[in-house]
């Protein structure tokens, strides 16, 4: 974990690339610095905090605490949703299944790691010592990571009893968060950081629109504002802790989360495709992954990218080449000096979800339009709500 405030703001394999002003109407803005060429790296940033979906590790998938590492090997993967594909009569159950070229499977259980008090489990040992360093202390459950009348057990229970799949947050971000600022020595670091997320999610404009706040939801908030002041109280930020302050807390994550993206069996694919291969070899391989894919009913792996404004004519985009949570920001054009980094996103999940409404010019041009939306951006939307493995919280 940093320990300066720009280590937290400014996690960046080039900081020439882009800079961050406060609010031009939409909220932070990423701006070139310099003349950027298609496919260049703008950045590479960690998290401030990620969590995994709750039913998604309910469900054994295996990924690391604190980077969202895959656990599991390419073939582990493929097996288990193959058979989650069999139990819900998608396709006929296969007991073994077996990978070509298995070598590429990027997953290294050797370096796996465990917490000694509440088995918890990480890719390495670095990722331990990191989250025990910044929350792991605090959230540590020890034996009693399994009893059901623990404190946090009870919280993610009723997280899960109220946030059904599709997922799109966790509420273990909220305690994560609070955790990190309870362990902190230098609170006021944290504190400054996250209070410019708080300050922006109440977007007087724009706030009834969050789906994450709307009457229904309220009596579920005070459920878990009342959980988590059991467990989590922390003086430093009593407010977080008042019905006005948890609201904001949690319209945070809401704004400001970004679904991320890991799979082994995802990464063991894109390693097939990078491989040089005789040309009959190719073809087997291909038609074996397709077919692999269309058995289990899932799409190839993609990401909803939340770190730059959104835009519907992108010049950026997020992925997640290490298959973990560190985000890389790519550019899809060139962008000129003091061009505004976007990304893609379809306008009815920003206007929902992200508190502003879109002004780009593909927008400001379709102003007048009927409201209809086509079978391509149903698909897109059904996707985009559905492929995230956790939500981290973006420290621009």
């Amino acid at each position: 974990c940093a320990s300066t405030l720009s280590d937290l703001r400014c996690r960046c394999v080039d900081p020439e690339t882009r800079e961050h002003f406060g609010h031009y109407g939409s909220g932070k803005g990423l701006f070139a610095k310099k003349a950027l060429n298609k496919d260049d790296l703008i950045f590479a940033e960690r998290p401030v905090v990620c969590a995994q979906f709750s039913w998604n590790a309910l469900y054994k998938y295996r990924a690391c605490h604190h980077c969202l590492r895959p656990l599991e090997t390419a073939q582990e993967n493929a097996q288990r949703l193959m058979n989650i594909a069999s139990d819900e009569g998608l396709t006929h159950r296969v007991e073994n299944v077996e990978l070509p070229h298995a070598n590429l499977c990027g997953t290294r259980p050797h370096e796996h790691d465990i917490c000694p008090d509440c088995q918890t489990e990480f890719c390495s040992t670095e990722c331990r010592q990191a989250a025990e360093m910044q929350y792991h202390r605090v959230l540590c459950l020890g034996a009693s990571r399994n009893d059901p009348a623990s404190p946090l057990v009870r919280l993610e229970e009723a997280w899960r009893n109220m946030h059904y799949p599709p997922e799109s947050s966790s509420i273990m971000l909220l305690a994560k968060i609070i955790a990190t600022i309870k362990q902190a020595k230098d609170k006021d670091v944290w504190l400054s950081l996250l209070s410019q997320f708080c300050s922006r999610t109440m977007n007087k404009e724009q706030e009834i629109a969050h789906k994450l706040l709307g009457d229904t939801f309220q009596a579920n908030l005070e459920l878990l504002r009342k959980l988590i002041l059991e467990v989590l109280y922390e003086e430093a930020v009593g407010k977080w802790f008042t019905p006005e302050g948890f609201r904001s807390l949690f319209a945070l994550i809401g704004t400001n989360g970004q679904g991320i993206g890991t799979s082994a069996l995802g990464a063991w694919g894109r390693a097939c495709d990078e491989c040089v291969l005789p040309t009959s070899e190719r073809a087997n391989l291909d038609k074996f992954i397709v077919q692999l894919y269309d058995s289990l009913q899932q799409p190839f792996p993609r990401s909803l990218m939340d770190a730059s404004n959104h835009s519907c004519v992108p010049n950026a985009e997020v992925c997640f080449p290490h298959c973990s949570s560190t985000l890389h920001i790519v550019a899809t054009e060139e962008i000129s000096p003091g061009e505004v980094g976007s990304k893609h996103q379809q306008w009815k999940i920003i206007t929902e979800n992200y508190l502003f409404e879109c002004a780009c010019l593909k927008c400001l041009a379709q102003e007048g339009d009927p409201d209809i939306t086509s079978d391509e951006d149903e698909e897109e939307v059904e996707e985009c709500e559905t492929i995230g493995i956790s939500s981290p919280l973006p420290t621009a």
